[in-house]
């Protein structure tokens, strides 16, 4: 624990990606290999789910330190991060013990079905037995809200030069949904079992947002364009003789869409298709809150599959016959995925991605602004002889989304941040007319702003507060802002009774006043048709 509080260090102290790299190359020369397996495991986002309440730890805390609760509360909201609050308030411990970090992590996970007086207990050892360093990372570990500003890639890269394996192979020994409960370092890195392989997805290739349009990317022949959808992209893995789907996330979601069993009949063993899983109906994809439905379910009811089927539109073939093939061209790639999906009957859930045919750019742009009529968030663009890379890479993939919708809002309520926005109130709700002339709240906003106008609007905020709700501020209802959103729906949960995608704030409006905000008419405006 030790070493890995100073790796924890080390990395926080620096934001040079080649230092990072280096301390972890280090790291991984010298730990053990649980202890690597273990890091390897956090950085790549596997991190134990929160095991004690956040108001108990606090009790805890400011019982241990001998403080009023009320103090620990306001020296959380300067601090900004309640792991290294309560690392602050402990008294002095003994600070000998020096466990590894895997002995810490299983006994983490053995706590989870302990009973409130046994956690309390470890914890309080935990505390008294670690030094300073290794303390503030036990916390952000119990807290929930380890971080150490390391990508996947970095650690990847950092782990490729400690073990000498090239670094794309290990990105795809790292994939699928293991635990460092049920593998080892040898199984995963170094001698990865064959058998173990066969529901692993490959590492998702990401593409950028293009700036303005795409004149820059040289002759249009040279490109494929395809819509792009408002889904969850999806690996469909056909191996060994069954057939398994990863989210993005890398999340096995293979039990939510059992539509895809279909595929074991059609699509050949040895192969991976990439693609968008989409709710889809009657030719058409059905709004993204018809697939949200499908999240976080163990079992999907017949109501569901029979409201929204799932469909995945295909556009990627990244294993064929047993073979990786990412390293071919995407125009060879695409020939076989045509010649693979195009055939499957109605009944196979599995279409193919639409081209776009377009002979210039100014072509191409009419198609995309027409995007949302057939519920399309843009278009993609995609060099046709790019083979399919690993992580977010410039150059051969580019998104060319709609600008956003918008529309301007009064902001009601005003909340602080967390970590070096502990001091500013940075996170607001917004609100529109209603037809009886009333404010309603229908969104949540943080981010779009500069750190200055923040700074502005936390001293507006402290001047006009009307009333106090924990850390929450009703203000006076006076400043608008353009609200910037992916997509709206209809929703039950909001008093609203409408959902925003991916709001933000796109400008503090100066030049208007709240009575210029828009209303809720406005708003249900844009909501979808069909």
């Amino acid at each position: 624990m030790r070493a890995f509080a100073k790796l924890f260090r080390s990395l926080d102290q620096t934001t040079r990606t080649s230092a990072k790299v280096a301390a972890l190359a280090d790291y991984f020369d010298t730990a053990p290999e649980r202890d690597k397996l273990w890091t390897i495991a956090l950085l790549s986002g596997r991190r134990p789910k929160r095991l004690i309440g956040t108001a108990r730890l606090r009790d805890w805390a400011a019982a241990q330190a001998q403080v009023p609760l009320w103090l620990l509360e306001d020296s959380y909201a300067v601090v900004g991060d309640l792991a290294e609050t309560i690392a602050l308030l402990l008294p002095p411990g003994r600070g000998t013990a020096a466990p590894p970090l895997a002995e810490v992590m299983d006994d983490l996970s053995a706590l989870a079905a302990a009973d409130e007086d046994t956690k309390r207990a470890a914890v309080l050892r935990y505390w008294d037995d670690l030094p300073g360093d290794a303390r503030l990372v036990f916390n952000k570990l119990i807290t929930g809200g380890f971080r150490m500003g390391v990508s996947r890639k970095l650690m990847t890269r950092a782990l490729s030069r400690a073990t000498g394996i090239d670094e794309a192979d290990l990105a795809h020994r790292l994939m699928g949904n293991w635990t460092p409960h049920d593998t080892s370092f040898t199984a995963l890195v170094t001698q990865p079992d064959a058998g173990e392989q066969d529901a692993r997805p490959y590492p998702f290739y990401l593409a950028y947002q293009i700036e303005g349009g795409p004149e820059t990317l040289g002759p249009p022949g040279d490109w494929l364009a395809e819509y792009k959808w408002d889904g969850i992209r999806g690996q469909l893995i056909r191996r060994g003789g069954d057939w398994h789907l990863w989210s993005r996330g890398e999340d096995l979601v293979t039990d939510r869409f059992p539509e895809l069993a279909a595929s074991l009949d059609h699509v050949p063993d040895g192969t991976v298709l990439d693609g968008e899983l989409l709710a889809w109906k009657n030719g058409a994809p059905l709004p993204f809150a018809a697939l949200q439905k499908r999240l976080g379910r163990k079992t999907v009811p017949k109501s569901l599959l029979r409201d929204a089927p799932v469909i995945l539109l295909a556009y990627d073939l990244l294993e064929h016959g047993g073979q990786d093939i990412r390293a071919r061209p995407l125009e060879e790639r695409r020939a076989a995925l045509e010649g693979l999906v195009a055939p499957l009957p109605d009944d196979v859930p599995l279409r193919l991605s639409r081209r776009i045919g377009f002979d210039d750019w100014d072509a191409l742009a009419a198609t995309r602004a027409g995007a949302r009529s057939v519920q399309a968030e843009g278009l993609m663009l995609k060099r046709r002889d790019a083979p399919y890379l690993d992580g977010r890479r410039k150059g051969d993939w580019w998104k060319w989304k709609l600008d956003p919708m918008t529309v301007d809002a009064v902001m009601i309520y005003a909340q602080a941040g967390h970590g070096r926005r502990a001091n500013l109130y940075t996170d607001y709700t917004f609100a529109v007319w209603d037809e009886h002339g009333a404010l309603v709240p229908f969104t949540k906003a943080y981010s779009g702003l500069t750190d200055a106008e923040f700074g502005k609007i936390t001293a507006w905020v402290r001047r006009n507060t009307l009333e106090r709700f924990g850390p929450v501020r009703r203000v006076t209802p006076e400043l608008v802002f353009e609200i910037a959103f992916e997509g709206i729906q209809e929703s039950r949960r909001h008093k609203s009774g409408i959902a925003l995608r991916f709001p933000r704030m796109a400008r503090w409006r100066h030049d208007k006043s709240a009575a210029d905000a828009n209303t809720l008419a406005d708003l249900r405006g844009l909501l979808p048709t069909g």
